[in-house]
């Protein structure tokens, strides 16, 4: 059993940063590739970046890319988001999964976080 805890969400104005940080316990996340995604009311989860279990490749939705940079550090059982030059349509709850393969499907990841809200205000 994995527990991930996110952290780093909040309120930024528009063209801010953020860094959301996803903490593993009970098992190492070194077996496992990692995915970041967002969720806002109606919508269904969409994967927002993802990395392999040992972040040699990594995947980004188009409307992220060149903004936000996803890592992890096996040593310290986190992953990272990086978010730059943050837009009004990045508004929402961020979550982090991990499962078997960095794919885009939701049903493919095992574990979740609880969410970080992550606000961007024009």
């Amino acid at each position: 059993q994995v527990q991930l805890v996110e952290s780093g969400g909040g309120l930024v104005q528009t063209g801010g940063s953020l860094r959301l940080s996803c903490a593993a316990s009970g098992r190492t996340l070194s077996s496992y590739s990692m995915g970041w995604f967002r969720q806002t009311p109606g919508k269904a989860r969409e994967r927002v970046s993802a990395i392999s279990w040992d972040g040699g490749a990594t995947y980004y939705a188009d409307s992220v890319k060149g903004r936000f940079t996803i890592s992890r550090d096996n040593a310290k059982n986190t992953v990272y988001l990086q978010m730059n030059s943050l837009k009004a349509e990045d508004t929402a709850v961020y979550y982090c999964a991990a499962g078997s393969s960095p794919t885009t499907s939701p049903l493919d990841y095992y574990y979740w976080g609880q969410g970080t809200q992550v606000t961007v205000s024009s």
